[in-house]
């Protein structure tokens, strides 16, 4: 019997003699594919008219069997780069499926108890409870805890005994800590039940293990007390300074108006008729001087300012509520309050119908103008009385007060001689431009 070389690519070859060897044990020997260098090449073991017919099969594309036939497809679909070509193909097969087909068994060492299952470490079922998990772990660390183990008489190496003790109490104790905790224990419960999901039980193995044991919850609480601290506290090292903004907003507001003749005067009045400004100047009569005595009268009329007026928008007098600890603690009661006027505003006036009065006229020209409402309550009470008298809240009425008032806004500042001289500035010399054009 002689090896006879078939080759794909190439015409078929006539087989060679068998020299008379035996015809069926030519027969019985199959035709295997042979990877080599070159093209595909099928390898055969020959004998007479049997060897014959099974080459004319391959060539036909099919075999009469088994793992034969394969080998006939194969021969017919093998492509016509060669073995090198159809080795790359098997190769990049092969990697795929090693990469994808991860091992499937639930138990997987560096995780939890390892080979072992925590459950038959401690010796209870998976419907255990933390009680009986509790007693099991009671019993096993009495034996194998390494300060009350004492080895047998009988034992051979004390040592090497102490040794698997500790590494059975180790593992009790593993295991333990597996199944005491819920959270930990239904992770545990779903990489039994499920093990192909193999880097997903290594994430939340890992996660649990290495993320801090802080709730966010009191992160965001710190936080938010340490940020109102800063609010409150005034020093130099504070980086957040908005309390003492707020402070020396306050009182330049008070120093502005202590200099208004309608504030001061009514100021004076107040003070005269309390006999603070006679007190001042009985005190300083022999005792203080001049200045002295006017530097009294000027804070007499601040305090008396502070006391009767109401200074709103962002020079108000700083109050606690405004703390960013309040507004959140307050922020539901603030959004409670907004959606039940909001429900009652559509139930009154969308659905009713009935007539906008004053405070909701008032908020709907506050909307039209596109101001706050400690900036609309800033207002004097005459131009709110205007608005009301020239029924802005209607949305013609007030398109017309606008065009009125930009036309007077145009009027004003033609005649301002500031403004007049700004736009001869522009229109003489202007800011200056870069132009490209060649002198």
């Amino acid at each position: 019997r002689r090896a006879v070389t078939y080759r794909s690519d190439a015409a078929p070859r006539r087989p060679l003699p068998d020299n008379g060897r035996p015809k069926a044990a030519a027969a019985a020997a199959p035709c295997a594919p042979a990877w080599g260098r070159g093209p595909l090449t099928w390898n055969c073991s020959w004998g007479g008219r049997a060897a014959e017919a099974a080459l004319r099969r391959v060539r036909e594309g099919g075999w009469g069997g088994g793992a034969a036939a394969g080998s006939g497809m194969a021969a017919r679909w093998a492509p016509r780069g060669g073995a090198r070509a159809a080795g790359r193909c098997w190769l990049a097969l092969l990697l795929l499926a090693w990469l994808l087909a991860r091992p499937a068994e639930a138990l997987m060492e560096g995780l939890y108890c390892g080979a072992r299952d925590c459950y038959e470490v401690l010796g209870v079922s998976r419907t255990a409870g933390k009680a009986e998990i509790a007693r099991a772990y009671r019993q096993l660390a009495r034996r194998y805890h390494p300060d009350r183990y004492r080895p047998e008489p009988g034992d051979e190496d004390p040592e090497r005994t102490l040794q698997s003790a500790e590494e059975a109490f180790l593992l009790v104790a593993t295991a333990y800590e597996t199944l005491k905790d819920e959270e930990t224990r239904k992770d545990y419960d779903y990489m039994l039940d499920h093990p192909e999901e193999y880097y997903s039980h290594y994430y939340q193995y890992y996660s649990r293990r290495l993320a801090p044991p802080v709730d966010v919850r009191v992160v965001i609480l710190v936080s938010v007390c340490a940020i109102s601290l800063f609010q409150v506290c005034i020093d130099d090292w504070c980086i957040y300074r908005k309390v003492h903004d707020w402070w020396n907003s306050y009182d330049k507001a008070i120093n502005y108006l202590a200099t208004v003749p309608k504030y001061r005067i009514q100021a004076t009045e107040i003070a005269k008729q309390q006999g603070l400004l006679k007190k001042a100047k009985e005190k300083g009569r022999n005792k203080k001087s001049k200045e002295e005595i006017r530097d009294e009268e000027e804070n007499i009329i601040k305090n008396i300012i502070k006391s009767k007026i109401d200074i709103k928008g962002g020079y108000q007098k700083p109050q606690i509520r405004d703390l960013l600890l309040f507004q959140i603690l307050l922020a539901p009661f603030h959004l409670c309050s907004y959606i039940v006027w909001y429900c009652q505003w559509i139930y009154n006036f969308n659905i009713k119908g009935k007539e906008y009065g004053e405070e909701e006229r008032l908020y709907i020209i506050r909307k039209f103008m596109k101001m706050s409402k400690s900036q609309f309550d800033s207002l004097e009470d005459h131009q709110k009385e205007t608005f009301l008298k020239r029924e802005l809240w209607i949305k013609e009425n007030y398109e017309v007060y606008k065009q009125e008032q930009e036309e007077e806004l145009k009027k004003k500042l033609a005649n301002d001689p500031r403004w007049k001289r700004y736009r001869r500035w522009m229109k003489n010399e202007g800011p200056g431009r870069l132009t490209f054009v060649d002198d």
